[in-house]
Order: C-alpha cells, then sequence, then structure tokens
C-alpha cells in the first residue's frame, strides 16, 4: 500500500523496536540512510538495529560508530534504498515476507513490504530520510548531518551525476551548517584508494573494449582477478564509473563475476539514454543514468548479451560477433 510522509511520521512516532535494513554490497546512500533514520529515533529513545547482509566497509565507520547497540526483538522492519528484495543478501533474506515499509527512490522498486514510499526524483535516497527527520521535528546533529552528506555525496558522485538537482546542494549544504564535515568525507568517499583498488583500476584499463562505434566501453573482472588482487568488495566501489569517462563514451559497463559464472553488470549512461531500461532486460532496474542486473553465463556469452541490448538500444549495429568470429 502506497501511504505518504505524514503516515511515515505518524508510525515512526507510535511505534517501536525497529529493524532497519540495508541492501547487500552496502554505499554510502543505503548506509546512510539507514544510519541517519537510527540515530534520529535513537534520539527520541526508540530502539533501533541497523542490519547488513555483507560487512560494512571500514570507510562507513563514520556513519554508524555512533549509533548505541542494542538488543531487542523487531517489531516494524523498514528497507530503504532497497528496490527489489533479492538485493537483501543471503543474510536478511529471511526478512522478505516481513518488511513492513520501504523507503525507496529507485523507479524500478517492486513494490514488495505491506506499505511504500517512493520518491523517484529523489537524487538519493537519504533526501527522503533527510525530509521525515524534520517532520518529526528533531534536530540534526553532526552525527546524523554526517550521515545525510554522505548519502547524497556518494550517491550524487560527489554532486557530478546527472541526477544531482538544487534541492541536493541545499540539503548538502545544511547538513554542513549543522556540522557534516564535508571536505573528510569527500576524501574518505573519493579521493581515497586501496593498493588493491588501484591495482584494479589498472587491470579494467589496460583491458578496455569498445563496441557501438566506440559508443559503448565495456570493462570486465572475474573473481580469480579480484581474489588475487587481495581486494575487498568495497575496492570494486567506483570502478563502474570509468568506463564512461571515455570521451565519447555513452554506455559504461562495469561486468563483475559474483560467483562462478554468474556476473553482475553495472551500467552507466548519458542523460539522453536510460540505463535501466537496458537492465530492465534481465530482470534488473535501478535508475535512468545509473542500472544494474544480473545475468548468468560465461563471460563472453555474457558480453555478448549485454552489448546487444545496449547497441540495440543506442541503434548502433552489434560489433560483437564481427569481433569475435
Amino acid at each position: 500500500m502506497k501511504i505518504d510522509l505524514e503516515d511515515i511520521v505518524k508510525t515512526l512516532k507510535e511505534k517501536n523496536n525497529f529493524y532497519i535494513l540495508t541492501h547487500k554490497s552496502p554505499d554510502g546512500d543505503t548506509l546512510g540512510s539507514a544510519f541517519a533514520l537510527c540515530l534520529a529515533l535513537q534520539k527520541i529513545n526508540k530502539n533501533v538495529k541497523v542490519l547488513c547482509s555483507d560487512e560494512i566497509p571500514e570507510r562507513y565507520d563514520i556513519l554508524y560508530k555512533n549509533a548505541k547497540k542494542q538488543n531487542f526483538d523487531p517489531a516494524f522492519i523498514i528497507s530503504v534504498d532497497i528496490a527489489d528484495t533479492q538485493l537483501l543478501g543471503d543474510r536478511l533474506l529471511c526478512y522478505s515476507n516481513t518488511i513492513d515499509l520501504c523507503i525507496d527512490h529507485h523507479p524500478s522498486n517492486k513494490k514488495y513490504s505491506k506499505c511504500w514510499y517512493i520518491e523517484e526524483h529523489s537524487a538519493a535516497n537519504v533526501e527522503i530520510i533527510y525530509k521525515i527527520i524534520k517532520m518529526m521535528g528533531i534536530d540534526f546533529d553532526p552525527y546524523i548531518a554526517t550521515c545525510i552528506y554522505t548519502g547524497i555525496s556518494t550517491d550524487t558522485g560527489c554532486f557530478r551525476n546527472a541526477n544531482t538537482t538544487s534541492r541536493s546542494y541545499k540539503i548538502a549544504a545544511e547538513m554542513i551548517d549543522n556540522g557534516a564535515d564535508a571536505f573528510k568525507i569527500n576524501k574518505i568517499m573519493f579521493d581515497t584508494k586501496s593498493k588493491a583498488q588501484l591495482y584494479l583500476e589498472r587491470i579494467c584499463i589496460d583491458n578496455m573494449e569498445f563496441f557501438c562505434k566506440d559508443k559503448c566501453a565495456v570493462i570486465s573482472l572475474t573473481d580469480k582477478q579480484i581474489k588475487q588482487s587481495g581486494a575487498s568488495e568495497s575496492d570494486c566501489e567506483g570502478l563502474s564509473s570509468i568506463p564512461r569517462k571515455v570521451d565519447g563514451v555513452l554506455v559504461g559497463i562495469f561486468i563483475k563475476e559474483t560467483d562462478p559464472n554468474v556476473f553482475k553488470i553495472s551500467v552507466r549512461t548519458d542523460e539522453l539514454i536510460d540505463a535501466s531500461k537496458i537492465c530492465s532486460k534481465f530482470d534488473g532496474g535501478g535508475h535512468k543514468c545509473a542500472a544494474g542486473c544480473t545475468i548468468p553465463g560465461s563471460l563472453p556469452d555474457v558480453k555478448e548479451k549485454i552489448i546487444s541490448a545496449v547497441c540495440k538500444t543506442i541503434g548502433e549495429e552489434n560489433e560483437w560477433n564481427n569481433n569475435n568470429k
């Protein structure tokens, strides 16, 4: 059932013992949304716990280190920034059919919860959380402000992506005024890389391929390459943006093996091309300029499938078959 923000505020004030679910391979927006809401509710003496299937990368400790550790049985379960229960990850799949409220900004949201609030025009999901906290009359202390700024900054690519709006800048500025250290956050999120991440970047750049008359650039990593580098899941963050940085490329594709013969596809596009429509052909989704899906098969087969879909979308001949005869 679709509900509005007033209903959400009323529910949060009336109920207690909240579990907040984040998506697997967590990013700054799902974590920023979860911990901003967690910290806000804890300020009004609610019991709240944030759950994630995967280990939270150390870089995000600025978000969770101030949350109180509380033990209780959940009475109300909320998901944030999760378009589909498949994104919960193995450890949280047990909650798939028990989610009371979904707060999300993905157009591809499957409306899997008992109630949902979806705001597609929000650049980051945390912008919705900002409005909820504001409507509840809870002050934005430096810890909540850090969560909200981080969510906006990471989901807009440090305010460079096409989804960035004037509201994004306004909320970010307000969070800085409330104690968020923008310089520190941006340095951690965008200017600090591990040796393993640099190694993976080099592999991707050295093996980048071009299709559709150079309008589509593709990079890929196998599970073997990732393990040989000693990289963690968080070291793969940011790699999906590499192909779109090449002049003239309209569609960038990052293919990463997650299980034997199972590949996660990240698609980044020019604002005139809908990434979510490309990924929807493989039961994926996301935003207009950033979306994802999962395709099983060998790496050559997976490349052929996604490149074929891209070439059809942008009206260019599929060069994969010509290049691989």
